[in-house]
């Protein structure tokens, strides 16, 4: 069974995802759809920045991100001047971490959905004098539905299961940084192959589970028609 310092390390797991989660469609949003819709000639370069995750080690984005967010870093440095504190290996340094490792896992959904969208849809609803703030909430966002519920799924999901970055920027400091994922590592190194085994059972059961939700979700609709058997 789970531990106190097992549970732990579960609540900030989904204390860690659902932050990340809720700031990644909250700004994520436009951007998926301004990327969506711009004609920039080097859109390319920011939709790279964005996929760069998919393809980069965890452990590069995280040590440099720790470089970054330490005391001695660009950013730590600059919060320290101004009285706060490095937010290395604090729960705000997951948070930033996660954020950037999930960005491809939100707003590449967004993107295709978004793009997917009928302009001549948009141009009616201008035509009934809605502006484009009006057309956004009220038709792009409703049509947009099942690509924000699979964005929110998989950022929520991904985030839960990392390792590489959260080890890296936040270390493994139990009831302040340490998750579900490093916590399994922990029980492996220490031969307690028990504990281990229900913390990867509870994430492949929950992995599995969101897999179906989404592939559900993006699975598409058939009518029947008049000649189909029920």
């Amino acid at each position: 069974m789970m531990s106190s310092s097992d549970l732990a390390a579960l609540f900030i797991t989904l204390k860690l995802a659902a932050v990340a989660t809720s700031i990644l469609l909250l700004f994520g949003t436009p951007f998926a759809w301004w990327l969506a819709r711009t004609r920039w000639r080097f859109r390319f370069l920011l939709e790279a920045v964005v996929a760069l995750p998919l393809v980069l080690p965890p452990t590069v984005l995280g040590f440099y991100l720790l470089v970054a967010l330490g005391p001695q870093g660009p950013v730590g440095g600059v919060l320290e001047a101004l009285g706060g504190h490095a937010i290395a290996f604090t729960f705000s340094g997951l948070v930033v971490g996660s954020i950037l490792y999930s960005l491809p896992f939100v707003i590449q959904p967004l993107q295709n959905v978004f793009s997917a969208i009928d302009e001549r849809t948009l141009e009616a609803a201008s035509t009934l004098r809605a502006t484009p703030l009006d057309r956004f909430f009220s038709v792009v966002l409703p049509m947009a539905r099942p690509g924000l519920i699979t964005a929110a799924t998989l950022g929520f999901a991904h985030t839960i299961g990392e390792f590489g970055v959260v080890l890296m920027i936040g270390g493994n400091i139990p009831g302040e940084t340490q998750v579900l994922s490093i916590a399994i590592y922990d029980h492996v190194e220490s031969l307690q192959y028990a504990q281990a085994h229900w913390l990867s059972a509870f994430l492949l059961l929950f992995s599995f589970t969101v897999l179906v939700i989404v592939y559900r979700m993006n699975q598409p609709r058939r009518r029947r028609g008049k000649g189909t058997p029920p």
